[in-house]
């Protein structure tokens, strides 16, 4: 089934109300039709932690979410998109509980990466270490294993425990091929359309090299994937945060990738009221691509960023973000950091926050987003302006709690209503439904204060146009027969 070019929502599925239920509930009251491009519900799996990120099994819905009874009730409404962890799974699950029990005994045991699967001795080697794209001090983990029990290292890419709640896979395992066929054969039967494939960019590893994104045994796996997906009718979206020449190659091979440099680059445009940055990249981007300005984890600058944006640039927006309430995610590795000590991966915080709370410019950069050719998607945060939840970072000590707020079906109520929220969901809709964002895009000549966006198909035109001065947004829409409709958004 083809991904349909229409706005998506992404939310958790506790975020909106508690449960599944009523996630469903309060779009049909607050948002009747406006997801025609589906919903992207992030792991409503049992987990063990890190937000539905360190999966059990995907086999089941965790029943505080509700079933798949749920997921197919949504899926007759919504095209729906569900996460595959490929690169890891929780250190809970049966199949490492199996390892843990029975050491290089048990059945899974190859499913896992023991060091001496790298390294001959089974003992790390520093240099090749220093090379990788690390997410945590160290890419392993320690863990009693066996009867009688014994120390094994195991690779553990993610994780802010010690040992990690989240143990990597061995992709070349044939039980590895086996689940993943599981898996994928189960998403199919509940009408999942799209599956996300969450950090695969550190599937393969290799010493000697940064072990993030290895070709071409990345793109040999891709290829083995694919041809499990398509048969099931399973669109694949392969995430991965890369300097723009890997998203490039992937986009080559066919397939769709998130366009993780657009986030900033609209953001930087409004905070310093120039499209002048902006419109090279909106000129020169593949149109494949899914788009996004917030999400569960944070604006992307590290390596997504990496040579598109001179360096003082870069800080000068990280602390306009700082001084919004804004944190940041760090890069871990040294080998990986700017030369000078630069090494801000993510910029954290609501959208609408880190705009100043500014309704004209949230909805600019809306209407930016959904002009520019892809797949819009929209998190659940972004779709009621929501702002920084300071204190649900305070309590959990995660900085990423700044923009992952779970709203009472109260508090969704109260924001449909505000005046932001309305012109957004007027914007959404008009994006769905117009005809034009089928046909042509082109970027239109205007002065270094404006930035000019068209569609045209079929004697249907409709063209955005931004005063980055005053964040005055406007639309012009005419029809076959040559009518014209000023929309002001």
């Amino acid at each position: 089934m083809p991904v349909k070019n229409k706005v998506q929502l992404i939310t958790y599925p506790d975020s909106l109300g508690g449960t599944l239920k009523s996630l469903d509930q309060a779009l049909a009251s607050c948002f009747p039709g406006l997801f025609e491009g589906g919903i992207h519900i992030l792991p409503p799996f049992p987990s063990s932690g890190d937000r539905g990120f360190a999966p059990l099994t995907y086999l089941e819905i965790d029943p505080a979410f509700g079933s798949w009874d749920d997921i197919r009730r949504l899926g007759a409404q919504y095209d729906i998109l569900l996460d595959l962890m490929i690169n890891h799974v929780s250190a809970r699950s049966p199949f490492f509980a199996d390892f843990l029990a029975k050491g290089r005994a048990s059945e899974w045991a190859d499913l896992f990466i023991t060091l001496d699967k790298l390294w001959e001795d089974g003992n790390p080697v520093q240099r090749d270490i220093d090379k990788m794209f690390l997410r945590r001090p160290r890419p392993y983990s320690t863990y009693r294993v066996g009867s009688p029990a014994v120390d094994e290292k195991v690779w553990t890419t993610f994780g802010k425990q010690d040992p990690s709640e989240q143990v990597d896979l061995d992709w070349r395992a044939p039980q590895f091929r086996r689940l993943i066929v599981d898996f994928l054969e189960s998403f199919a039967r509940h009408g999942v359309q799209i599956v996300r494939l969450d950090a695969v960019g550190y599937l393969v590893k290799k010493p000697g090299t940064s072990c993030f994104f290895v070709e071409p045994e990345i793109l040999e796996f891709m290829r083995w994937i694919d041809g499990m997906a398509a048969p099931m009718g399973i669109t694949l979206l392969p995430e991965v945060h890369a300097r723009r020449a890997v998203q490039d190659r992937l986009s080559q091979q066919g397939y769709w990738t998130y366009d993780f440099i657009l986030p900033y680059a609209i953001l930087e445009a409004l905070v310093i009221r120039s499209p002048l940055r902006l419109r090279p990249y909106l000129l020169s981007r593949s149109a494949r691509q899914f788009t996004m300005l917030d999400c569960h984890d944070g604006i992307p600058v590290k390596p997504d960023m990496d040579g598109l944006y001179a360096p003082e640039d870069v800080r000068r927006l990280v602390r306009t973000c700082l001084d919004r309430g804004g944190n940041l995610s760090l890069v871990v590795s040294p080998e990986h950091k700017d030369p000078d000590g630069f090494d801000v991966h993510q910029i954290r915080g609501t959208y609408y926050s880190l705009l100043g709370c500014d309704d004209d410019a949230y909805i600019a950069a809306r209407a930016i987003q959904f002009f520019v050719p892809g797949v819009p998607q929209v998190y659940y945060v972004g779709l009621l302006a929501g702002q920084n939840d300071e204190e649900a970072v305070s309590r959990s000590g995660d900085g990423r709690e700044i923009n992952r707020h779970n709203f009472s079906m109260e508090e969704i109520s109260a924001a449909a209503n505000k005046d932001v929220v309305r012109r957004l969901d007027r914007l959404i809709r008009l994006r769905n439904r117009h005809p034009a964002f089928d046909g042509e895009f082109r970027v239109l000549d205007s002065d270094d204060s404006r930035l000019r966006l068209a569609w045209s198909k079929g004697g249907e035109d409709c063209v955005l146009d931004v005063d980055f001065v005053s964040m005055h947004s406007g639309v012009e829409c005419v029809d076959a027969h040559g009518h014209v409709e000023h929309v002001i958004l």
